[in-house]
């Protein structure tokens, strides 16, 4: 009996121990899928996409609402409604917005013409119906439109808040009850649609989230393939200044060892591009792994390392810190947050013609109405005042030579997931002010 007994708890035991296991693995899958990943409001963007909708969207609804107006006619359905709603395509088919997908106001014009296109139209419209086929067939083929369009989760609460407007937009506007004589079967319909939709957007998005994980891949293949020759160089310094220091003649010593430093500085330089390329690469897929952070260390350790290309740079870098706070993030992405903020002080100052003092790049730490601070101030060439708004967007430089885009944007992701915010203050030809601010702790 004893033995029995014995056997059942072992069972039982091993049965909540899967059970929370399953449990833990289903809870961190819904956070990696309904909070983690980064919303996307226009899926797959491209300039000739936007266009293409928006000539749809102008084009479109006014071809439909002669079509259900004059030649099928069905009931409320109003020709100049449906060009005044064509209209919203506009802004999308003009440069200033479809050249630039990623832009924050394309984002919004293009949230907002499909939510009142899709969700809000053909809801207050189905409504207006009492469900009639010709509307219960379009509001189907709308719920799978709209979650090809956007992201899952931002369909899934324009679906709601739409058809609930449109519900009372239709209580307010029509002169009928509401009669349907077979509710039942509209419901089905429509729940198979929205169900297949959001079924395709889960999909969608963990195939796009797929191709980042395999690119994120290939580049740290590339990386390691690209530290191996640099290892080899760094070793090769090594024999340069062990040659130099056994060398006879002091000249030849001295030029051997200043290129065993030259070729030092230079694989020092190009680990530092690679690091910098991995995390800006990884833009998508911050952890959220917090550790309690000292400013004032941290940031005295990234002017430390930072891989300077002259001393000349490394004596401009002046250190203030006139009060030290702790604050939570990842320490690992915030050093990157301040290499990535000296790396473009540095290339403002360098595109300058003047010589480099001490001071002309400034990093102050402190502490001001009960936030941390951390103040980034250099004496370079400056930021044009139009693009000051755009700077931490994806995919925008002020350099178009060598700029990929990232880095501020970069910045901006990890400030925010630390609870803090990054503002600048710039002129043209009078250097730039970065200024972060974050919430303490402890």
């Amino acid at each position: 009996m004893n033995a029995v007994s014995t056997a059942w708890s072992k069972r039982l035991l091993r049965g909540r121990i899967f059970s929370s296991a399953l449990r833990n693995r289903l809870s961190l899958a819904m956070k990696a899928e309904f909070v983690s990943q980064p919303l996307a409001p226009i899926l797959h963007p491209s300039p000739w996409r936007l266009r293409c909708l928006g000539l749809f969207t102008l084009v479109g609804h006014p071809l439909f609402g002669w079509i259900w107006s004059e030649w099928q006619p069905q009931p409320y359905e109003n020709l100049w409604l449906r060009c005044a709603i064509g209209l919203l395509g506009l802004p999308l088919l003009t440069n200033r917005f479809a050249n630039d997908p990623n832009d924050r106001y394309t984002r919004r014009i293009f949230s907002f013409a499909a939510w009142a296109q899709l969700p809000l139209f053909f809801s207050w419209m189905y409504w207006m119906n009492d469900g009639n086929s010709v509307w219960l067939a379009s509001m189907a083929a709308m719920l799978v439109i709209y979650y090809h369009l956007t992201d899952w989760r931002l369909a899934s609460i324009g679906v709601v808040t739409g058809a609930l407007l449109g519900w009372l937009l239709a209580r307010m506007t029509a002169t009928h009850p509401f009669v349907q004589a077979d509710s039942l079967t509209p419901l089905i319909v429509l729940g198979f649609a929205w169900t297949s939709a959001i079924l395709l957007g889960l999909s969608s998005a963990n195939l796009r989230r797929e191709h980042l994980n395999h690119t994120l891949t290939t580049i740290g293949i590339m990386a390691h393939e690209l530290r191996t020759p640099l290892a080899t160089m760094s070793l090769i310094g090594d024999a340069l200044r062990d040659e130099a220091r056994q060398a006879g003649q002091e000249q030849g010593s001295q030029k051997l060892d200043m290129l065993a430093l030259r070729l030092h500085g230079l694989v020092r330089n190009m680990n530092h591009q690679i690091d910098t390329q991995i995390t800006n690469a990884r833009l998508l897929r911050l952890p959220h792994r917090r550790d309690t952070v000292s400013a004032a260390a941290l940031v005295r350790e990234v002017i430390k390392n930072y891989p300077y290309r002259s001393s000349r740079e490394r004596d401009c870098v002046e250190l203030l810190v006139r009060k030290d706070f702790r604050f939570e993030a990842s320490a690992v992405l915030f050093s990157q947050v301040i290499d990535n903020l000296l790396k473009n002080a540095m290339q403002s100052l360098s595109a300058g013609s003047s010589s480099l003092q001490t001071g002309d790049l400034r990093v102050e730490v402190g502490v001001l109405h009960d936030r941390g601070r951390v103040v980034v101030t250099d004496r370079g060439i400056g930021i044009d005042s139009r693009l000051q708004a755009r700077i931490f967007e994806p995919f925008f430089s002020t350099d178009r030579g060598t700029g990929h885009g990232l880095g501020l944007a970069f910045c901006l992701r990890v400030i925010h997931s630390a609870g803090g915010t990054i503002r600048v203050k710039s002129e043209l030809g009078r250097g730039a002010i970065f200024t972060i601010e974050l919430p303490l702790t402890g």
